[in-house]
């Protein structure tokens, strides 16, 4: 049989009722639901499973949501014999990845992102950041406009998804000043996105120092699988680097 990697999602691919078939069928889907319910002192599948739109996609909510739904996901596929080689998340999906190679125990870590949730959006003001997706410009292309648009405030590479698209982050008139450059350069399209925070990019270095105050309370376990970390890309197994990878992850590109 090939080697097998499983990648968890980042947030944005959140909806209310997610998780909830899956928590009906199996008990061990379930059970994560409740563990993250008694972690964090709220029926988080009231929240998920029959709760509002509004309310999901706060930061400090989305996340420990998504992380739970993941996780609960993962457990009939381990019951069934089907385990990763390796694992990867974009963003908030690598704390699922840390949960999956058994570095972090889940309560940990469903604590730990909405606290991380928490932090990200106290570090820039809501209106102050902002992002947008740059589709059909090479990376250089798109760097480039960042340093030109540098003088109306901090903007940088926040994701780089595929070859072709690329996220911006920062300050609001910087983005759009962005998106006013990557048009003349020919983006093939562009989409201010719908979020509340300049993910991924210097303006949530104070997030990072929060989050470094979290994780010091934080066991870090052997890991059973290599992790693909975000921020270097490297496959790692070295349980001595998660915590530093983890803080600067929050404010470096993905």
């Amino acid at each position: 049989m090939a080697n097998i990697a499983f990648i968890f999602t980042g947030q944005g691919a959140q909806y209310v009722g997610m998780g909830k078939q899956i928590s009906q069928e199996y008990r061990s889907a379930d059970y994560i639901f409740n563990q993250a319910s008694e972690a964090l002192g709220f029926d988080v599948k009231a929240m998920v499973f029959e709760g509002d739109d509004e309310t999901l996609k706060i930061t400090e909510n989305t996340q420990p949501a998504i992380l739970t739904t993941s996780i609960a996901c993962l457990q009939p596929l381990l019951e069934k014999g089907i385990k990763p080689d390796v694992v990867a998340g974009l963003s908030l999906g690598e704390y699922s990845a840390h949960v999956a190679a058994g570095t972090i125990s889940f309560k940990d870590a469903v604590a730990l992102v909405r606290k991380r949730g928490k932090y990200m959006q106290e570090a820039v003001p809501l209106g102050v950041g902002t992002m947008a997706a740059i589709l059909g410009l090479d990376n250089e292309s798109v760097i480039e406009c960042c340093k030109n648009a540098s003088s109306e405030g901090i903007v940088e590479p926040a994701n780089f998804n595929c070859p072709g698209q690329v996220v911006v982050a920062g300050e609001v008139k910087a983005v759009e000043k962005v998106v006013e450059l990557t048009k003349e350069k020919g983006a093939k399209r562009l989409m201010v996105l719908p979020v509340s925070a300049p993910f991924h990019c210097s303006m949530l270095k104070p997030a990072g120092e929060k989050l470094a105050a979290e994780l010091e309370n934080i066991e870090i376990n052997d890991m059973k699988i290599p992790v693909v970390t975000n921020v270097t890309g490297e496959y790692i197994i070295d349980k001595s680097r998660v915590k530093e990878l983890l803080i600067k992850q929050v404010s470096s590109p993905v």
